[in-house]
């Protein structure tokens, strides 16, 4: 039977070498404080917009790594309601979509209140409101008892996973959860960006739940970045860049549960991980700041409830082309309200027609001049 992490008698008395990982610790709080800086000088709306789209990502791809794939509008208009911001129509939300929305804003907003049972149990029932997943009926709200088997953590496609490790048995996640907590909501004298990265291992070490550990993992990890920024806003997304390395983070994953009570290389993943999601908060910031100073070019302009809708998918990446079907579809026009719209923009050179036309006619937005999105 192979030996895990949890299984030696020290555990969880892990430890790391804080000097091998000082220069590093130091450039990512660098970074993040930068980024911090930059998003205060840039005023309410920025931060509110940026904070939407990170928050949004963040949701979509932590329920990716999982396997389930949400709809992006219904999770970016659950956000949106929930942080008192106006984005137009507001497309209705799944209960799967609201509970894992309220989970991440509970964490990242009370980023300060103590993590207990019964807090990590409302996020486990917000996470599955029919007490399923899938099809299949769990415990929801209560630890996991083992009933159909030991824990095991995969990953690959169904019929083709591969084990990593096997958490610890039913009978032992009291006692864990308890000293877990313990530690969380103690004080200690460690970075809080490396309590992040400890939190995220101890937590998935554990696996207290029948489902949804990986999730409450990642908001337990936003959580702790919340508290080493001391605020709520979040301007990039760690479960984004999870996904983007998700080989990577399950080999290290493994690794570590297979090792000793040395962490360092974990920790070092998940500084290099981190570091890189703020690479990727580049973009996020940079059509942010695009956005912005398109509407600002607009600012004169009198338009419609539908066409903002419209034209804020595009500035977002519209997927495919835009045909007046496609807005008919999307504003829940008719065919000729969707042509009167379109014509309106296309006079007023806001938008343009593409190439193919015919039977294909598609639009864009302007692509000259002040309005054109890759260069205001």
């Amino acid at each position: 039977m192979p030996s895990y992490i949890h299984d030696l008698r020290e555990w969880p008395k892990v430890d790391w070498d804080s000097g091998g990982l000082a220069a590093q610790l130091v450039a990512v709080r660098h970074r993040q404080g930068r980024l911090l800086g930059r998003m205060e000088a840039g005023g309410f709306n920025l931060r509110a917009e940026a904070a939407l789209q990170s928050l949004t990502e963040e949701v979509l791809k932590s329920s990716v790594i999982e396997g389930e794939i949400l709809d992006k509008e219904q999770v970016r208009s659950s956000i949106a309601r929930r942080l008192g911001m106006d984005i137009g129509a507001l497309a209705p939300a799944d209960r799967n979509v609201e509970g894992v929305v309220e989970m991440m804003l509970d964490a990242t907003e009370n980023y300060e209140a103590p993590l207990t049972e019964e807090r990590l149990f409302a996020w486990h029932a917000a996470l599955f409101p029919t007490g399923r997943s899938g099809m299949v009926k769990i415990t929801v709200g209560a630890w996991r008892d083992d009933n159909s088997g030991t824990m095991q953590v995969v990953s690959g496609a169904i019929g083709r996973e591969r084990v990593h490790y096997e958490a610890p048995a039913a009978s032992r996640l009291e006692a864990e959860m308890a000293t877990f907590l313990d530690w969380f909501n103690g004080e200690d004298h460690v970075d809080p960006v490396l309590k992040a990265g400890i939190a995220h291992l101890w937590f998935v070490t554990i696996h207290p739940f029948d489902d949804g550990n990986g999730r409450i993992t990642r908001a337990i990890t936003e959580m702790v970045l919340a508290r080493s920024e001391e605020s709520p806003q979040r301007f990039y997304s760690m479960s984004a860049q999870i996904h983007e390395e998700h080989k990577d983070y399950y080999s290290i994953l493994e690794a570590t549960q297979k090792g000793g009570l040395d962490i360092t290389g974990w920790l070092r993943w998940f500084l290099v991980c981190l570091d890189r999601a703020f690479d990727r908060t580049e973009l996020t910031l940079a059509n942010v700041l695009r956005k912005a100073r398109f509407w600002e070019a607009l600012a004169d302009q009198q338009l419609s409830e539908r066409q903002r809708k419209v034209i804020n998918r595009l500035l977002d990446g519209f997927e495919g082309k835009l045909t007046s079907s496609k807005w008919a579809t999307l504003t829940n026009t008719s065919p000729d309200t969707a042509l009167r719209d379109i014509s309106d923009l296309l006079n007023r050179s806001i938008l343009v027609k593409d190439e193919a036309g015919g039977r294909s006619t598609s639009y864009s937005l302007a692509s000259q001049g002040v309005l054109d999105p890759n260069r205001v």
